[in-house]
């Protein structure tokens, strides 16, 4: 039993290890060689200023009361439920309210 396991464990490993010899041959290579250029290109046309993060100006704007009232008045809109809309049936009723 173990002449006839060990030239199946020697194949096994053969084969095995074949897989990993030599590099890969690659159907594609000019789009490989581009990989990544199309999301590069759309995350620089979507940047507004690059040297952003150069600028030490403080933001000009809103001061901190106003802010927070727009804030504050935000967050009581969303409290409230939003107004039933009136809905014109197919039997052409109304509905709502």
């Amino acid at each position: 039993m173990k002449a006839k396991f060990t030239p199946f464990v020697i194949a096994s490993l053969a084969a095995g290890l074949a897989g990993c010899a030599g590099t890969v041959q690659t159907t594609t290579p000019h789009l490989d060689q581009h990989f990544g250029e199309a999301v590069s290109q759309a995350k620089a046309q979507q940047t507004v200023n690059p040297d952003a993060s150069r600028n030490t100006d403080p933001v000009a704007g809103m001061d901190g009361k106003a802010a927070q009232a727009v804030i504050d008045t935000y967050h009581e809109g969303l409290r409230q439920p939003p107004e039933p809309a009136t809905v014109i049936n197919i039997g052409g009723s109304l509905s709502g309210n």
